[in-house]
């Protein structure tokens, strides 16, 4: 556009307005349109000033990759002014005027007054059952998460909602007869990116925020389709500063959850390394960090101070996340971005990466009871549909598990994806390993026989006291796409039950 063809005032006037100066799309500008336009209803009209002159092209493209229209566009000498509608211009009319004040649970109580239940961690017996983590979530629960990500539900309201959502994955899991009990990540958008609401100087944007800034967006849209990856629903950490933990992480699930169960309580993180593979995109954070490894150094710390709490709270199990090792040995350096471990990432050789995930997560675990921490590895889970998930037996992975510091293996082993069951024998002998003995991909849940010998096969190979019982992976790891429905999961929770009763004689 020239000068004397751009106009020099917008036809409509803004209700929100920024300036983002210097700013380009892939150094910070994104974040502050995100951080600006959540909190504003379908319709609304948000105004961006800027100075760099690659906004002129690559902010019509995020507006049409986003389904947000660009109304119009000014300019005086560098100054620039976007004014940019939520949604589509056309339909305008038909939205609300203003964003949505709250956002209830059909059945929301009060929250919890009741002080957290600080009790010494038990003990874990051999062939205790457990879920990975993950439950699927009410629909009212997904829309309270979108709302609060989005700034139109207050924080104590949204912990509110989730209180009731917990109170339900809880009583599923104590009705099907698991020994240790998980939230079922209830408050997280998905597994890992949920830090991004927790730590400072990040935020959740959604991954087609992301698409202007790879090589090709429409071929990488093309393969986030493929994989069947919802992207406009899908959010992805994104740093604009030295990240920084000032309040837990995931201690205030555990506070919660331990006022309405008295069993072993298990909370899942994401690991170090598939954090900072997540994270670390250098087109976004290049002011605050110059490598991975600093950043790597940032996310350990915080990964520790929330270990440390964690254990003095008394969780029986804390469970490090690591699927992206699959990624690492079952795909290699060169292939097409892979979701799980976040799409800009940047990888090495195999054996690089190996050595680093090891590292980052002995760095974490250093110092503490050793038996009260995990490792799980799964081959992907945002689709039930097996052909897209990744294949490959442990036997890559085997040295960089054995070397982890941990005190567990949870393993994803019923997919015939994950190989023999026998390799694992190569792991640490003080280790316990847990298998996966249902497959929560498949719709059918599997017979009791079936499971109980997947079970015996376990205790043959390494011995009833080392064997943990539970799914290959969790119910649904990604909020708006849950692998299995809740009744299912439960159903396969109590069949794992049924069997190890059988096992055990009782």
């Amino acid at each position: 556009m020239t000068d004397a063809a751009t106009p020099q005032v917008h036809p409509f006037p803004s209700d929100v307005s920024f300036d983002g100066g210097d700013l380009d799309c892939g150094n910070g500008l994104l974040l502050l349109i995100r951080k600006h336009i959540d909190p504003m209803a379908k319709g609304q009209l948000l105004e961006i000033l800027s100075t760099e002159i690659s906004v002129d092209e690559d902010l019509p493209a995020w507006c049409r990759l986003t389904s947000n229209d660009l109304v119009s566009f000014t300019k005086t000498g560098k100054q620039r002014s976007f004014l940019i509608c939520k949604g589509k211009f056309d339909e305008r009319g038909k939205a609300d005027e203003k964003p949505a004040a709250k956002v209830s649970a059909p059945f929301a109580q009060a929250a919890s007054a009741a002080a957290p239940v600080r009790r010494p961690a038990p003990v874990i017996p051999p062939l205790a059952v457990t879920g990975i983590g993950s439950w699927p979530r009410p629909r009212w629960m997904v829309d309270a998460m979108h709302a609060y990500v989005e700034g139109r539900l207050e924080e104590a309201a949204f912990h509110q909602t989730a209180d009731d959502a917990v109170r339900l994955a809880a009583a599923a899991q104590e009705r099907a007869g698991v020994d240790i009990v998980t939230d079922g990540e209830q408050r997280r958008d998905s597994y890992a990116s949920f830090v991004a609401t927790r730590l400072d100087n990040c935020q959740l944007i959604p991954l087609t925020d992301l698409l202007p800034l790879v090589d090709d967006p429409e071929e990488f849209e093309r393969e986030l389709r493929a994989l069947d990856v919802p992207a406009a629903d899908v959010r992805h950490p994104a740093i604009f500063g030295r990240i920084s933990r000032s309040r837990p992480l995931a201690l205030h699930e555990f506070d919660f959850l331990s006022t309405i169960t008295d069993k072993p309580i298990k909370v899942a993180l994401p690991g170090p390394y598939l954090l900072t593979r997540t994270m670390w995109m250098e087109c976004l954070q290049e002011r605050a960090y110059q490598s991975r490894e600093e950043l790597a150094e940032d996310i350990v710390t915080a990964l520790r101070a929330e270990l440390a709490d964690l254990m003095a709270a008394g969780v029986a199990l804390v469970q490090f996340d690591e699927p992206v090792l699959s990624e690492v040995v079952f795909s290699g350096p060169k292939s097409r971005p892979s979701f799980m471990c976040g799409a800009l990432s940047e990888t090495r050789s195999p054996e690089h990466e190996l050595g680093f995930a090891r590292d980052l997560m002995n760095a974490v675990v250093d110092g503490v009871p050793r038996a009260r921490t995990a490792v799980h590895v799964c081959r992907g889970n945002w689709t039930p549909d097996e052909s897209v998930a990744l294949a490959g037996s442990y036997e890559p992975l085997l040295d960089t598990l054995g070397a982890m510091k941990v005190g567990a293996y949870l393993l994803e082993m019923c997919t015939p994806r994950a190989g023999e069951m026998e390799l694992l024998r190569a792991l640490p002998a003080e280790a316990r390993i847990g298998v996966g003995v249902v497959n929560q991909k498949c719709a059918h849940v599997e017979g009791c026989e079936d499971v109980e010998a997947r079970i015996r096969h376990a205790i043959d190979l390494f011995g009833a006291d080392r064997v943990l019982l539970h799914p290959d992976c969790g119910f649904a790891t990604f909020a708006d796409n849950p692998i299995c429905a809740a009744v299912p999961a439960e159903t396969k929770l109590a069949r794992i039950v049924e069997a190890a009763r059988r096992v055990r004689g009782g």
